[in-house]
């Protein structure tokens, strides 16, 4: 709808300020579900389970370490300006962390995100996150994308795929969207379950009177029936007059499964979302050996072709020369930093097969090195100065006999 309310009014893109998100909000009401529930973006995000889904979405990606590493070596980049721009801060009012965290929510929002790499003597000095409804992507014969921002006087810019970061999702769609029918029957029926708390949690009656009720009496019935069965007062109990009674209608099984049917929903958005249950609070089905599996299979078939997906839009950005000196990658040890046992249990299997040296896994917990932590060996077998730890030990001497 804002779309077409903008080509109504012409066909030169406007420009958008920072608050066009929340403009786009108030105008594209979204398309109507069939539950009858406008679902667009950001009225998807007021149901809880896809807020959640999204949040989680957004911070397991953002947490993981951006790194650019030399391929010589494999050693990070440290030296180089782009490795604090990603690691660190993108530019000087904007944290790494909600960088990713916003351009993924995006990408779940509307199918991709765009950020503009902005250049100085051909180097990237900063990442500048731009609006999604600002950017209209244009494709020539060749396929080569050229991407048009709007700017606040009401101009355009044109610029080269080379200095917009443009992080996809397969085929860029919504994934909000696409789950419109799910998401705007959760909506339906938690309105539905509001609707019946509010009416005292109690399906309706019939009050039937005997015979025909004046209009006095009629008024007065009603006015105390809702007096005592509505609002604070849900519960109390309705004076009835002229022989009339109240027959109480009883839940249907329809009405038994609405929990289940309410449950069920919240599977099929986490479906929609790739993340597990139990990630956004549905323990119904979880136990301790399928949460740990789910959890490792949304690493698995979620966050790292995510994450990969990642590296290659910002891989599209460096130069030939870059690109056969440096490489992006995220480090997805930081998801088992919140479990020391596991994390430290790692750390010595590492290093006792010499894939590590004590001074390499001391820097990945922030510790300074101590001195001789940069040897590889195996201190199951070996001491510091190589020697063998696994000599014969000195025979003890026996017991003398006692007399």
């Amino acid at each position: 709808m804002f779309e077409r309310l903008r080509n109504l009014f012409g066909a030169e893109r406007k420009a958008l300020d920072q608050s066009s998100s929340a403009w786009a909000a108030l105008v594209d009401t979204g398309a109507r579900s069939a539950a009858g529930i406008n679902v667009s973006p950001h009225l998807a995000l007021e149901c809880q389970p896809v807020k959640i889904g999204v949040q989680v979405r957004c911070d397991t990606l953002s947490i993981l370490g951006l790194h650019l590493y030399k391929r010589d070596g494999k050693a990070r980049a440290e030296d180089n300006p782009l490795y604090k721009l990603l690691h660190d801060r993108p530019n000087d009012w904007t944290a790494s962390t909600t960088f990713i965290a916003e351009m993924e929510r995006d990408c779940i929002m509307y199918g991709r995100a765009f950020a503009l790499a902005n250049r100085v003597n051909g180097k990237i000095i900063e990442l500048i996150k731009l609006d999604f409804a600002t950017v209209t992507v244009e494709c020539g014969l060749n396929q080569e994308p050229t991407y048009k921002v709007s700017e606040k006087n009401g101009g355009q810019r044109e610029y080269s795929w080379r200095d917009i970061l443009d992080v996809p999702t397969l085929g860029n769609l919504s994934e909000i969207k696409t789950a419109r029918e799910a998401i705007g029957l959760t909506m339906a029926m938690e309105q539905h379950a509001a609707k019946l708390m509010g009416n005292g949690a109690r399906p309706s009656g019939i009050i039937k009177a005997k015979g025909k009720l004046s209009d006095i009496a009629y008024n007065r019935i009603k006015n105390s029936w809702r007096g005592n069965h509505s609002g604070e007062n849900a519960g109390g109990t309705a004076i009835l007059e002229d022989g009339s009674e109240f027959e109480a209608l009883t839940f249907s099984s329809v009405d038994l499964q609405f929990q289940e049917m309410r449950a069920f929903q919240i599977v099929e958005i986490a479906r929609a979302l790739g993340v597990p249950p139990n990630l956004i609070f549905d323990f119904s089905r979880a136990t301790w050996a399928n949460a740990e599996t789910a959890s490792q299979a949304y690493l698995t078939f979620k966050l790292i072709p995510r994450a990969k997906a990642w590296e290659g839009a910002i891989t599209r950005l460096l130069t030939d020369e870059e690109q056969a000196t440096y490489y992006v990658e995220f480090d997805t040890n930081s998801l088992v930093r919140a479990d020391i046992a596991a994390r430290f249990e790692a750390y010595a299997k590492a290093i006792a097969a010499r894939i590590l040296n004590p001074n390499e896994a001391r820097a990945k917990e922030n510790l300074p090195p101590y001195e001789g932590g940069d040897e590889f060996i195996n201190p199951n077998i070996q001491s510091a100065n190589g020697d063998n730890a696994d000599k014969t030990p000195a025979e003890r001497p026996k017991p003398r006999a006692v007399a």
